[in-house]
């Protein structure tokens, strides 16, 4: 990986960690400050984001570490799996926050329970993220094995 691509990909990663600590900013002053009077039960909603951006939080950190490795040329050893295993939790995790958005939100959508489906979807398709990650986490393992071998 490139120098440039490393800096790029850390720019970017610290956007992402500020707008996530902004997000749990926000919604801490929300949750202390707002009454709720509306149809949504909004604290609940709330407190998902905020656990939703420490799981964003948590996987670019993860990402950061492994960008790291990959510079350092120690990707390809048994700490890796560590960060890597971060990953996939962060991402089940969210998969999970987003169930319950969609049981939160499902109620209020028995006109047009499509919008309910459509989040289903959408949680089953983070889910399929996670998979991905764990098809990957095999071959780092693989590669692991094959390096252990070559030494």
């Amino acid at each position: 990986m490139g120098k440039l691509t490393v800096h790029a990909l850390r720019a970017v990663l610290v956007v992402v960690l500020a707008g996530t600590v902004f997000v749990q900013a926000g919604m801490a002053w929300a949750l202390a400050t707002d009454r709720e009077d509306g149809s949504l039960p909004l604290t609940p909603l709330r407190l998902i984001t905020i656990l939703g951006m420490v799981c964003v939080q948590v996987a670019g950190v993860c990402v950061w570490r492994l960008v790291t490795m990959v510079r350092r040329g120690t990707v390809f050893s048994h700490a890796a799996f560590r960060y890597v295993d971060g990953v996939i939790g962060a991402i089940v995790a969210a998969a999970l926050l987003w169930f319950t958005v969609t049981a939160l939100n499902a109620p209020g959508q028995r006109e047009d329970p499509g919008v309910t489906v459509i989040m289903g979807g959408i949680g089953v398709a983070i889910l399929g993220v996670a998979l991905l990650v764990l098809v990957m986490r095999t071959l780092l393992a693989q590669a692991v094995a094959r390096d252990v071998e070559a030494t």
